[in-house]
């Protein structure tokens, strides 16, 4: 069986770009030991925690729809909706101690394999 690096996903609301465009699909791979280390030397996560998924998410979305760079302003612009999505997506395919984490779901699809 391929490991497998990367999930397509589909929001549930949307991200809304500054032209109005709505961008719903995605990729987000998975994450390594530096996407989660690396954030916590920046100023924004030592001054409020919470930030900290912010960061990490701009760091493994890869791509949402035509949006060229997907950053912490592009995540920071998500709906609350679209932001727990991803939240839970991250936390399910990161998850080492879960069958769940290989096997993929019907909210997403397996993309990308090594």
């Amino acid at each position: 069986m391929a490991f497998r690096t990367e999930v397509e996903f589909i929001l549930p609301k949307g991200y809304i770009d500054g032209d109005g465009q709505l961008h719903k699909s995605g990729v987000m791979r998975l994450a390594t030991a530096a996407d989660e280390i690396l954030p916590l030397k920046d100023t924004r996560v030592q001054q409020n925690q919470a930030y900290l998924i912010v960061i990490v998410l701009a760091r493994v979305v890869t791509k949402l729809g035509s949006v060229p760079d997907v950053n912490t302003k592009v995540i920071e612009g998500l709906f609350a909706a679209d932001l727990s999505y991803l939240q839970d997506l991250y936390e399910r395919i990161n998850d080492v101690s879960s069958d769940e984490a290989a096997t993929p779901q019907e909210e997403f699809r397996i993309v990308g394999e090594t």
